[in-house]
């Protein structure tokens, strides 16, 4: 009787699938007129360790740890608002003097395709939640962007924007004969 239903058990482990299944649909759709002019992009990988366990009295249980180490590509892209630049013309002195908004950043993108995984210990007693995922990922974007900034994107993002307008006002005023001016 044990005999047979310790076969019955392996047969069925060894003959069971994992089912996934998922669905989605969208749920609301909007659109809206924007004015940027992305002029820099950064490209971080950013890995991550994520940890959990329970605790009892001050002390981890025992089987109840989880640990993951894992990266993500994480695309940062820089500019400004275009309807925010201002400018003038000065016919007398030949100067355009150009102010332009602050420099910040437009959207920080994940690259699912780029998950690669490091490490994985899951304890059945303590699984991530989805909301913690949620939380790691978020806290990868922020840091990218912070990497991002402190390694030159919005000064490369602003010596790019000088660079598009002066190409922008060249096709119009002659640069042999007008300066550009930015503030």
């Amino acid at each position: 009787m044990i005999i047979a239903a310790t076969i019955v058990i392996c047969l069925g482990m060894i003959g069971t699938n994992r089912l996934f299944f998922t669905e989605s649909k969208t749920e609301k759709l909007g659109f809206e007129n924007i004015g940027e002019l992305a002029t820099q992009v950064a490209y971080c990988t950013e890995i991550n360790v994520a940890e959990g366990s329970k605790e009892l009295f001050g002390m981890t249980l025992p089987f109840t740890q989880s640990k993951y180490i894992y990266s993500y590509d994480i695309q940062i892209k820089a500019g400004l608002d275009f309807g925010d630049i201002e400018w003038s013309l000065n016919e007398q002195t030949k100067t355009i003097t150009v102010t332009l908004p602050e420099i910040r950043v437009l959207s920080s993108e994940i690259d699912l395709d780029s998950f690669k995984l490091y490490h994985e210990e899951e304890s059945i007693f303590r699984p991530f939640t989805l909301d913690e995922h949620n939380e790691a990922l978020s806290s990868m974007v922020e840091k990218a962007e912070e990497t991002a900034v402190e390694n030159g994107l919005f000064d490369n993002a602003r010596a790019n924007a000088e660079l598009i307008l002066n190409g922008f006002f060249s096709g119009v005023y002659d640069p042999e004969e007008y300066q550009v001016i930015f503030m």
